[in-house]
């Protein structure tokens, strides 16, 4: 039995995609870039929405209210410097440190985000007042 080709143990490891609103998505890319364990990030042309880069399989147990994860293995998702979905660029691009970020990480800066910004509207409702 033989290994893979050359060719095929360069190409980069599938992924999933997670998405969520833009604002939630820049805390969250901001805390983990804290941390420096953010993957490449995508960002919508619209401004609505980031995508974060996540192991193959996570979309099988994501369930983060707010979010969504798309399987994208099989789907030809190539990282070859060119963000690899129509009408997106680069919010951060891909590097060689963090190839994706780890699902567990980014549930928690996505928590962590929410309630960030519960916190500073609920603050600005009471400035209202």
């Amino acid at each position: 039995m033989s290994g893979p080709s050359p060719e095929c143990s360069e190409l980069p490891p599938p992924c999933d995609l997670v998405t969520v609103p833009t604002r939630q998505g820049l805390e969250a890319a901001d805390l983990l870039r804290l941390g420096s364990c953010v993957g490449p990030v995508l960002h919508d042309r619209a401004g609505a929405s980031l995508g974060f880069l996540v192991p193959p399989g996570t979309a099988d147990c994501w369930d983060v209210p707010g979010s969504s994860c798309t399987r994208t293995d099989g789907r030809g998702l190539v990282l070859d410097g060119g963000p690899p979905v129509a009408d997106t660029g680069w919010l951060l691009p891909p590097h060689t440190d963090t190839a994706v970020t780890d699902p567990a990480v980014l549930r928690a800066a996505l928590g962590e985000a929410a309630r960030t910004i519960e916190l500073v509207d609920g603050y600005q409702g009471l400035r209202a007042i």
